[in-house]
C-alpha cells in the first residue's frame, strides 16, 4: 500500500505551503523538503535513466589509516546536473565470475550537496542501485562511504583482506558510479592515506608519493582493475627491467616472511621469460605481482591486466614444502593477463559492473589458464620440478576420477553454474561437483596439446595456438573478445581436426571417470601407491584437511571432522557423512597419524576392518570400515612404448 502525490498541486504548495508545513520546515529549504518526500514514492524500483558523462573527473579520496581495525573510509565528489540520479555499487566483479560486490560491508553512506544532507533510497529490485534527486543549482554530489573489511572468510571480494600489519585494497569496494555510463568513459582522480610507515605496491600510475598518495587520473575500468597492497613489512623485487617491466610487491605479517630465496626469485624471472615465449607478445606496459603473506586473510588470487592480487600463507615464501609444491598461484594469475584480460569471452566483457556475466566459456578462461599457468609455466620456469609437476597432474586426475557427481553433472554445467559453485560448501562436493573446469581443464587442454603434436608430427603444439590466439601486437592493455567459434577456428588453423566435436563431446559428457586420454597420449598413466603426493598434501594442509579419498574415501579436518565422503567407498558403505566427527580409531583416541596407521595396516587381505567411534550431533556411534587396500596416493608412471610428450611440454622453452 502506498500513496500518490498530486503533482499538479506542487507549484501551489511550493509557493504557499500550509502553516503546519512551514512550522515543521524551520530553515530547511523547500527543495530539500520535497527531496525528502519524493524519493520515498517515485524512486524505488525504477529503471534508471542514462546519466551523462561527468564533465570533470570524479574525485575518490580513501582514508585507510584505520585499516588495522578493518575500517576504510572514502569520500567521492561527483559532478552532477539537477534531476533524478541513479548510482551503482559494483556488483559483478571481473575475474570473480559471480555477483560478489561486497555491498553488505558498506556500513555508512551519506550524500550531500552544497553542504546540506541529501536523502537517497535503495532500489527495491536491484539492491546495488541507489536513487536520489539532485536539486536545482547543485553541480557536485558529495558521498561519504564507510567500508568494514570482512573478518570471516567468504568469497573473493567478501573475504578477509587485512590484518594488523597489511591490507589488500580494491578501489571498487569504496565507490559508487553513475548508472548508464560506460566505466571506460568515467575518469577517477584517486588519492590514498595509509598508516604511518606503511609502504605499498600497485599498477595504478603514481602522480605523487606523499601524504596523501596521489594517483594519475584513470578510467573506472582501469581503477577497478588496479588493486593495491600495503603493509608495514614490505619488499620490492625487480623481475624484468627492460620494457615491459615486471616486478613483485610483497607485504607480509612479519619481516621474516619476506625472505624469498634467491633461487625462487630466479625462477620467477624465468616465469616472465617463459610467458613471453609462450604468448609471443605482451599486453601490458608494466606488470606487478602483488603478494600478501598472511594467515589472517583469504588465500587465493585475482587476475588483473597489469597486476595480480595473490594472497597466500605467511610462510609461503619460507616453508620448503610450500615452495616446492605450491608456487603455482602467481603463474596462474599471470597467464590471465593474456587469457582472461586481453582475450575474454564476449559474454564476460559486460558494459558495466551490473550486467550479469555468463560463465559458459570458463573452461577456456580458467581451464586453459590452469593448464598454461598452474601446470605448464610453473614447470617450465622451474618453480615446480618435473617430478612434482607430474604429481600435480596425477592429483588433478585422481580427484576427478573419483567424483561421483560426474555421473549426473557435465563439465559444461559446472561452468554454467559457476556463480553458485564458487560459494558452495565443501561438504558433499563429491556428489555435487565443484568448479571442476579448473582441474579438468588441465586434462582436456593437455589432450588437445597432444592431438596438435600428433596431427602435425611434432611441428606444432599448444604454444602455436597461444601465439595465434593471445599474441598479436605488444602494447598497453586492450580487450579482444572471443566466442566458442573463435576458439574452434583458431585450433583448426593450428592443426586441422574435428575440434568442435572434440570439445562438445567432452564438455557435455556424463562419465564415471575422468578424461585421461591426454596423460596416456603424453606417455604416462595414472597409478596409486602408498608414497605420499606432496602437491596433494600441501593443498590439504592449506585448508587444514587430510585427504584419504583414494583409500577409505574420506576428506576430513585435522580434528577428525568429516568434510566429504566419496560415493561407494568404504566410508560411504559404512554410512559416514559430512559433519560427523571421528573421536577414536581402533579403540584409541583419534589422531591423523593413528588413522593413517590403521589404513596402512589394511594392505593385507586378512586384515580386520577399521573400527571408528564417531559423534553424530550429540550421539556416539561405532562403525567398521571394511577396507583392505592400504594407503593410496596418486602418481604417474611412464608408458615406455610411447614418446614422452609430457617431458617436452614441461621442459623450458625460452632462450
Amino acid at each position: 500500500m502506498g500513496f500518490q502525490i498530486n503533482k499538479s498541486a506542487l507549484p501551489a504548495l511550493t509557493s504557499n505551503p500550509p502553516k503546519a508545513i512551514r512550522d515543521g520546515m524551520r530553515g530547511i529549504s523547500l527543495v530539500l523538503f520535497f527531496s525528502l518526500i519524493i524519493p520515498a514514492t517515485r524512486l524505488a524500483a525504477q529503471t534508471p535513466a542514462p546519466s551523462s558523462v561527468p564533465s570533470q573527473a570524479i574525485s575518490l579520496q580513501v582514508d585507510a589509516t584505520e585499516v588495522a581495525r578493518k575500517l576504510l573510509h572514502s569520500h567521492l565528489t561527483i559532478p552532477v546536473t539537477p534531476g533524478p540520479l541513479t548510482l551503482y555499487y559494483p556488483k559483478w566483479i571481473p575475474g570473480e565470475h559471480a555477483p560478489t560486490g561486497p555491498i553488505d560491508s558498506v556500513v555508512g553512506m551519506k550524500f550531500s550537496v552544497n553542504g546540506q544532507p541529501l536523502p537517497w533510497r535503495r532500489d527495491l529490485v536491484d539492491l546495488y542501485a541507489v536513487h536520489c534527486e539532485i536539486p536545482a543549482g547543485a553541480s557536485l554530489l558529495e558521498i561519504g562511504l564507510d567500508f568494514a573489511m570482512p573478518v570471516e572468510p567468504a568469497a573473493f571480494s567478501s573475504e578477509a583482506a587485512a590484518s594488523a600489519k597489511l591490507a589488500m585494497i580494491n578501489w571498487y569496494e569504496l565507490l559508487l558510479y553513475p548508472a548508464g555510463v560506460n566505466p571506460n568513459d568515467l575518469t577517477f582522480q584517486t588519492e590514498l592515506r595509509l598508516p604511518q610507515h606503511w609502504r605499498f605496491g600497485t599498477a595504478l600510475p603514481l602522480l605523487e608519493n606523499g601524504d596523501p598518495i596521489r594517483f594519475r587520473p584513470v578510467s573506472l575500468t582501469t581503477l577497478a582493475d588496479s588493486p593495491l597492497v600495503a603493509g608495514l613489512y614490505y619488499r620490492h623485487v625487480q623481475l624484468a627491467t627492460t620494457a615491459p617491466t615486471n616486478e613483485m610487491d610483497i607485504v607480509a605479517d612479519s619481516s621474516a616472511a619476506l625472505d624469498l630465496p634467491d633461487e625462487k626469485i630466479t625462477q620467477y624471472q624465468h616465469l616472465v621469460t617463459e610467458a613471453g615465449a609462450l604468448f609471443s607478445a605482451t599486453h601490458y606496459e608494466h606488470y606487478h605481482f602483488l603478494v600478501a603473506l598472511s594467515d589472517q586473510t583469504f588465500h587465493d588470487g585475482i587476475e588483473h591486466h597489469e597486476s595480480s592480487l595473490n594472497a597466500i600463507r605467511e610462510d609461503a615464501f619460507t616453508e620448503k614444502d610450500q615452495l616446492d609444491a605450491a608456487s603455482d598461484l602467481l603463474p596462474h594469475e599471470f597467464v590471465h593477463s593474456w587469457n582472461g584480460k586481453y582475450r575474454r569471452p564476449a559474454d564476460l566483457a559486460t558494459p558495466d559492473f551490473q550486467k550479469p556475466m555468463l560463465d559458459d566459456l570458463l573452461w577456456v578462461y580458467e581451464g586453459l589458464t590452469e593448464y598454461l599457468g598452474t601446470f605448464v609455466l610453473t614447470a617450465r620456469s622451474g618453480l615446480r620440478s618435473p617430478e612434482l609437476s607430474r604429481d600435480f597432474l596425477a592429483f588433478c586426475a585422481a580427484d576427478l576420477d573419483t567424483k561421483s557427481g560426474r555421473q549426473w553433472r557435465s563439465l559444461q554445467d559446472t561452468a554454467d553454474n559457476a556463480s553458485h559453485l564458487y560459494a558452495a560448501s565443501e561438504q558433499w562436493e563429491d556428489r555435487r561437483r565443484a568448479v571442476d573446469f579448473y582441474p579438468e581443464g588441465v586434462l582436456l587442454w593437455l589432450e588437445a596439446d597432444t592431438i596438435i603434436r600428433q596431427q602435425t608430427n611434432g611441428q606444432r603444439s599448444i604454444d602455436d595456438f597461444c601465439h595465434a590466439f593471445h599474441g598479436g601486437q605488444s602494447g598497453p592493455p586492450m580487450l579482444k573478445t572471443y566466442t566458442f567459434d573463435d576458439v574452434i577456428e583458431t585450433l583448426n588453423s593450428v592443426a586441422p581436426y574435428d575440434w568442435r566435436r572434440f570439445w562438445l563431446t567432452r564438455l557435455n559428457s556424463i562419465s564415471q571417470h575422468a578424461p585421461l586420454n591426454g596423460i596416456e597420449a603424453a606417455g604416462w598413466k595414472l597409478f596409486y601407491s602408498d608414497k605420499r603426493n606432496l602437491p596433494l598434501d600441501v593443498a590439504a594442509k592449506e585448508r587444514k584437511h587430510c585427504n584419504e579419498r583414494y583409500s577409505i574415501g574420506l576428506l576430513f579436518d585435522e580434528d577428525g571432522t568429516i568434510v566429504d565422503v566419496v560415493a561407494n567407498s568404504a566410508a560411504d558403505v559404512a554410512k559416514l557423512a559430512p559433519g560427523m566427527k571421528i573421536v577414536a580409531v581402533n579403540s584409541r583416541a583419534f589422531s591423523v597419524e593413528r588413522l593413517r596407521e590403521a589404513i596402512k595396516g589394511t594392505a593385507h587381505s586378512e586384515s580386520a576392518p577399521i573400527e571408528l567411534i564417531l559423534t553424530n550431533s550429540d550421539y556416539y556411534e561405532t562403525v567398521h570400515l571394511d577396507y583392505h587396500g592400504g594407503l593410496r596416493y596418486p602418481h604417474l608412471e611412464r608408458t615406455e612404448a610411447q614418446t614422452d610428450l609430457l617431458g617436452s611440454i614441461i621442459a623450458p622453452h625460452a632462450k
